[in-house]
């Protein structure tokens, strides 16, 4: 346990007094200190204070219920970490040139003018204000090389953290300026394809009943998890259904389909779903069930 940190203390409550939701990070890291931290992240000072006076945490910023979103213009990591070629021939070298090349194909000024913080490797945070209606998620490298932002379901490293004695420093306090509409519509979800009826036919025997209950229970689990439950719901349904498709009962492909089909209706992004399902059919192939006639 390391002592407490007066200075990061007083930096995550003046965070709160603005009305954003703090959590925990490791001391000198990014990771949080604490599970379910999207549940946990508060602005209540008090409960604020108890848990500063355990530890020289870092701050996680949960972007979500604060209605953020965060744009991270990162800067290369190495020598060999260069930009594609479309960003080269553009003379971009890093996030923040990537971004302004963004802004220029829009015609639209650099949105600069807004709350910014400076990461200990020479990056850069910039905090906007979602517009209320639409639930933007995290991306990485939706918008270009070195572009990532957080929102629902994201957190950031907030400022006062340090790693290595190196802080994440304010460098523009003023208030986070709106979502400008621009970068709104390019971060905006693509919407749901039409969806078909997560069902699979009716049963005309008993065995055809069970692994239409079987597939239809483990679909209904997954549209009724809670919001930050989506993910752990799909894996475990991916599992049970992956044990039937190993057994040959059922067809990996129509599954996959299926599930996949739930992961969207509640707003899974698409590739981190097929990279759950994946992951659980996998699983669920170690123990191959079959179904008597």
């Amino acid at each position: 346990m390391t002592r407490p940190n007066p200075t990061l203390k007083a930096a995550a409550l003046a965070l709160a007094e603005r009305g954003w939701h703090v959590f925990p990070l490791v001391p000198n890291g990014k990771k949080p200190a604490v599970s379910g931290w999207q549940d946990r992240a508060t602005t209540d000072a008090e409960r604020i204070a108890r848990c500063w006076d355990h530890g020289a945490y870092n701050i996680g910023l949960a972007t979500g219920p604060t209605r953020l979103v965060v744009v991270d213009l990162d800067k290369p990591k190495t020598d060999t970490d260069t930009p594609p070629a479309e960003w080269a021939e553009q003379g971009a070298t890093d996030g923040a040139d990537v971004f302004a090349l963004l802004a220029l194909t829009a015609q639209q000024p650099y949105p600069g003018d807004t709350f910014t913080v400076g990461t200990p490797t020479g990056g850069q945070h910039l905090y906007y204000f979602a517009p209320d209606g639409t639930d933007f998620r995290n991306t990485a490298g939706k918008l270009g090389w070195k572009v990532d932002t957080r929102a629902v379901g994201g957190y950031v490293v907030a400022p006062g953290s340090l790693i290595d004695g190196a802080p994440y420093a304010i460098l523009n306090d003023t208030a986070p300026a709106p979502l400008p509409g621009w970068l709104a519509a390019l971060l905006r979800p693509a919407p749901l394809p039409p969806q078909e009826p997560v069902m699979i036919p009716v049963a005309v025997d008993r065995r055809t009943a069970y692994l239409n209950a079987a597939v239809n229970g483990q679909l209904d689990k997954i549209l009724k998890s809670p919001e930050h439950g989506h993910n752990i719901a799909l894996y475990h349904s991916a599992v049970a259904l992956g044990q039937l498709v190993a057994g040959g009962e059922l067809s990996e492909s129509d599954v996959t389909n299926r599930l996949m089909s739930a992961a969207l209706q509640v707003g899974q992004p698409e590739r981190e779903a097929r990279r759950t399902i994946r992951s659980g059919l996998a699983k669920g192939r170690a123990r191959p069930r079959t179904v008597a006639a």
